[in-house]
């Protein structure tokens, strides 16, 4: 599943787009009672992943469908828990990680 997620996050980027949990559930294949916890399950996965290599936050891209843009209340309490200080407003920080994931898509690193 995360190699899906990871592959449909990386197509978000691209677009230049966010998605909601529930298309991002959707675009994955995940069905029934308890995708949407999965799905949050791997984005805190992939969240340490970007963490621990100092890139902005690929889960930023899924937001809530009320939220008003924003990731649910998780994303923000497990980005505190890696370290990454939301000192600021949560949107301030949110937009910032938006921006650095579209940004890093469209000047994707060279091969090394």
């Amino acid at each position: 599943m995360l190699r899906k997620l990871e592959a449909a996050l990386a197509d978000c980027a691209a677009r230049q787009i966010t998605v909601t949990y529930a298309q991002m559930a959707a675009l994955i294949g995940l069905e029934g009672p308890g995708r949407i916890g999965k799905l949050t399950d791997a984005l805190e996965t992939l969240m340490e992943q970007d963490a621990q290599i100092r890139q902005p936050l690929r889960a930023a891209l899924v937001v809530g469908r009320s939220a008003g843009g924003l990731p649910a209340r998780g994303f923000f309490l497990k980005a505190n828990e890696l370290g990454l200080g939301i000192g600021q407003a949560p949107q301030a920080f949110h937009a910032s990680q938006v921006s650095g994931v579209f940004a890093m898509a469209a000047n994707p690193a060279p091969d090394t």
